[in-house]
């Protein structure tokens, strides 16, 4: 995936967070949240048993960022100056003018507002600076949090995937979800 305008992704800022590319030194920070089982729980890869895991991940974020392949964004938090999270694109048709978002957060900050906060800059940088008319989103049927942020962004539920991935060795359905342009320019007046 390669950002139509942006090869070289911009800081994003929202009041509590920055949206940054990621480093190398962001490896201890992402070690802490990556290995818990239960933020792995809904995701499609496997907690971190290492520091070195955390490392190899950056390494392949860091050679998408030179090949122009990836939209993830690491999550900052303003206050605690760390990496929380991250957040981005995973699939990017730019053909169809649509994109899907992916993200997780360390279970420390669960449940305060920080998860609605990042895709919310996320879905605005990509209806301001881009040319994307649909962004979607997906979530294991019982990531009821996963939802819920979607719905606070302002994306609406579309149905559910049946067996749609294979994730960890099994089948899983999918609920689907996505904002329009024109949805996102509604709820922004």
């Amino acid at each position: 995936m390669t950002l139509p305008r942006y090869p070289d992704l911009p800081t994003l800022e929202s009041d509590r967070l920055l949206l940054r590319k990621m480093s190398l030194e962001d490896a201890p920070d992402l070690f802490e949240y990556a290995s818990d089982s239960q933020v792995a729980q809904y995701t499609t890869w496997t907690p971190h048993q290492s520091l070195e895991d955390s490392q190899i991940f950056l390494n392949s974020i860091l050679e998408k960022y030179q090949t122009h392949e990836s939209g993830d964004w690491g999550i900052i938090h303003k206050g605690d100056c760390k990496l929380i999270g991250t957040c981005g694109f995973v699939n990017w048709v730019q053909s169809h003018h649509h994109a899907e978002i992916g993200y997780a957060l360390s279970r420390a900050y669960w449940g305060q507002g920080y998860m609605p906060e990042s895709v919310k800059a996320l879905v605005a940088f990509a209806f301001q600076e881009t040319n994307l008319n649909r962004i979607e989103a997906r979530c294991k049927l019982p990531n009821r949090s996963s939802a819920r942020v979607m719905e606070k962004v302002g994306m609406k539920y579309e149905g559910i995937l049946r067996q749609q991935m294979f994730i960890k060795g099994s089948f899983h359905d999918m609920k689907l979800y996505a904002i329009l342009r024109e949805d996102w320019e509604n709820l922004s007046k």
